[in-house]
């Protein structure tokens, strides 16, 4: 009983060193996306009492669409940073409605989406091949045609696409 237990203890560790050095073969990501002290963004909440838990998750949701979006978007071995030091999603909770509405987003133009933040590409010598700051505020977000539009953050998401890819389409041809 003994000896099963412990080749079942060594075959698990070896799995986990195989898999561990296959990822450790995989590049990185091309893309950082930072947040400057996310607790002071204007609303990143999951509800009328916002938890920090639901700001992490909104903002790694944030996060992975802008890695996964800009690796396309990016010459091969240039890698892009985005610092983000405000954000304002789309509505807001209206507390005034009643308690059973406090984890409902109202979404309403007076409510617009922005973003602040800086970025910079770097070729992979590390010489930066494009920089600048933004600061978005679409005023006309409820008129954007998305496509899928049971996501939370589906406006924030076609935003930040239009962005990347009025930002980035000109590196390729560089």
């Amino acid at each position: 009983m003994k000896a099963l237990r412990l080749l079942s203890i060594a075959l698990g560790l070896a799995a986990a060193c195989v898999l561990h050095a296959a990822d450790a073969g995989k590049p990185g990501p091309r893309t950082e996306v930072i947040f400057i002290h996310p607790e002071n963004f204007t609303d990143v909440k999951d509800g009328e009492f916002a938890t920090d838990k639901g700001r992490d998750a909104i903002l790694a949701r944030i996060r992975d669409y802008l890695v996964e979006r800009t690796a396309s978007l990016l010459p091969e071995g240039d890698r892009l940073t985005v610092t983000f030091t405000d954000i304002d999603l789309a509505g807001d909770f209206e507390p005034w409605r009643g308690p059973q509405w406090g984890d409902v987003r109202i979404i309403k133009d007076i409510y617009p989406p922005a973003f602040k933040f800086s970025y910079a590409v770097t070729d992979p010598s590390g010489r930066v091949v494009k920089q600048g700051s933004e600061d978005i505020r679409d005023l006309n977000f409820q008129m954007r045609v998305t496509i899928d539009t049971t996501d939370t953050l589906r406006y924030e998401k076609d935003i930040l696409d239009d962005w990347a890819r009025s930002t980035l389409r000109d590196l390729k041809k560089a």
